[in-house]
């Protein structure tokens, strides 16, 4: 079995157990009344094996994208001459650009409306 799928299955076992010790610290300390709601109702159950179904998921997920981040190599100083400078950049000025405007039927011009 290639060792990248084997790996992927015991992240997933263990995302699963995490989920399973989750599941059953909420219903133990009956966090938000859910032990009991789940104990008082007959297809308490299914609410037990959706939470455990959502969570495992979740922390197996989790689980696997923490071991797939940690097998990067390990880091080596940088083994080459030094970086030439950079020189520095003298700050623009704005230049002015004409433009021309059409002239548009019906409208004023900016001189018309000042009486010139």
């Amino acid at each position: 079995m290639p060792k990248l799928v084997r790996l992927y299955m015991l992240q997933v076992a263990i995302g699963f157990a995490l989920s399973a010790v989750f599941v059953a610290l909420l219903l133990w300390f009956d966090v938000a009344n859910l032990g009991h709601l789940i104990g008082a109702s007959d297809k308490g159950w299914i609410a037990v094996w959706m939470l455990f179904l959502a969570n495992g998921i979740v922390f197996a997920g989790a689980q696997f994208a923490i071991s797939v981040m940690r097998m990067q190599e390990p880091e080596e100083p940088p083994a080459g001459g030094r970086r030439a400078p950079v020189p520095p950049v003298a700050p623009s000025t704005p230049a002015a650009v004409p433009v021309a405007v059409p002239a548009v039927a019906g409208r004023r011009d900016r001189r018309d409306r000042a009486g010139v």
